[in-house]
C-alpha cells in the first residue's frame, strides 16, 4: 500500500482547525484540512508519496483550493505547486522554523489581491504600418526592396524583418508603459510577465488593496473606452497573489 503524504496548497493565519471540503488534488475527493502551529496553519489534503504528477487537472485543482480559501481569509500565501510533506509533524516543524518569515508575509499581503491585465492590439496591419512610418530606416529599406529589385546592396527581407521585430519590441514597451502608469497608482506593486505573440504588448499583475478594487475597475473601464478601436484588454481577478508570493519548500527542509 502506498504511503500517504500531505499535499500543501497555502498558508493562512488561524489557530482553528478548518475543513474546506472534498476538493483535494488527485481526483479522489480528499478533504482539504488545516494543520496548525501557533497562530499559522497550512492548508493540505492527503496525497500518495509517489512521484508527483504534473498535469493541467492537478494545477487547476491546486488553484481551486487556494481560491476557495481566499473567499474566507483576507490573507493567503500560496505554496509552490507540487509540494508534498510526509506527515503532519513535518509541516508543524517547518512552520516552527519559518514562523517569523510567514507571519511577516501574511502581514504584508493582508487584505490584498492580485489583478491581472493583458493588452492586445486589435489590428496588427495598422501597428505594422505605424512601425514603418515611425522608423525611417525601415521605411527606406522597404522602398529599396520594392523599387530596386536585382541591384546590389539591397537589404534582404530577413534584415528588414529583424529591424521590424526590434521596432515592434520597443513599441510594445512604450505602449505597455502608458497603460501601467495609469494603473500603478492604485497598486502597492506590479510585475510585468511574459508576453506571447505579436498582438500582446502587455501582461501585468498588480497587487491591490481590496478596498481599491473598484477604483482599479474604473481605470480599466476608462482605458477600454479610450483605446476601444486599438486595444482589447483581458482583465482577470481578483485572484490569489501568485505573482508576488510563491512559498518554496526545498526537499532538504523536510529532513531537518
Amino acid at each position: 500500500m502506498e504511503k500517504e503524504g500531505k499535499y500543501i496548497y497555502c498558508i493562512i493565519g488561524t489557530k482553528q482547525e478548518r475543513n474546506f471540503g472534498p476538493l483535494g488534488i488527485g481526483g479522489r475527493g480528499d478533504e482539504v484540512l488545516t494543520i496548525g502551529y501557533d497562530d499559522l496553519s497550512m492548508v493540505v489534503s492527503s496525497y500518495p508519496m509517489t512521484k508527483f504528477i504534473v498535469s493541467r487537472e492537478n494545477m487547476l485543482a491546486h488553484m481551486r483550493v487556494i481560491e476557495k480559501v481566499m473567499n474566507e481569509f483576507d490573507s493567503v500565501l500560496p505554496v509552490r505547486f507540487g509540494t508534498v510533506a510526509s506527515n503532519a509533524d513535518e509541516i508543524r516543524n517547518l512552520l516552527d522554523r519559518r514562523l517569523r518569515e510567514f507571519r511577516s508575509l501574511l502581514r504584508n499581503m493582508d487584505h490584498k489581491v492580485e489583478l491581472g491585465v493583458k493588452g492586445l492590439w486589435k489590428n496588427m496591419k495598422v501597428i505594422f504600418e505605424e512601425i514603418v512610418e515611425e522608423n525611417r530606416e525601415i521605411k527606406k529599406a522597404k522602398e529599396k526592396i520594392q523599387n530596386e529589385v536585382g541591384k546590389k546592396n539591397i537589404p534582404s527581407k530577413t534584415e528588414v524583418g529583424k529591424m521590424v521585430e526590434e521596432a515592434l519590441k520597443k513599441k510594445k514597451e512604450r505602449e505597455a508603459e502608458k497603460i501601467v502608469d495609469a494603473l500603478r497608482r492604485t497598486a502597492f506593486e506590479y510585475k510585468l510577465n511574459k508576453i506571447i505573440g505579436d498582438e500582446m504588448f502587455m501582461n501585468a499583475a498588480f497587487l491591490v488593496d481590496k478596498g481599491r478594487e473598484k477604483e482599479f475597475d474604473n481605470i480599466i473601464e476608462d482605458l477600454s473606452e479610450r483605446y476601444r478601436d486599438r486595444v482589447k484588454f483581458v482583465y482577470v481577478g481578483p485572484v490569489p497573489v501568485y505573482s508576488f508570493v510563491n512559498i518554496v519548500i526545498y526537499p532538504e527542509e523536510w529532513e531537518k
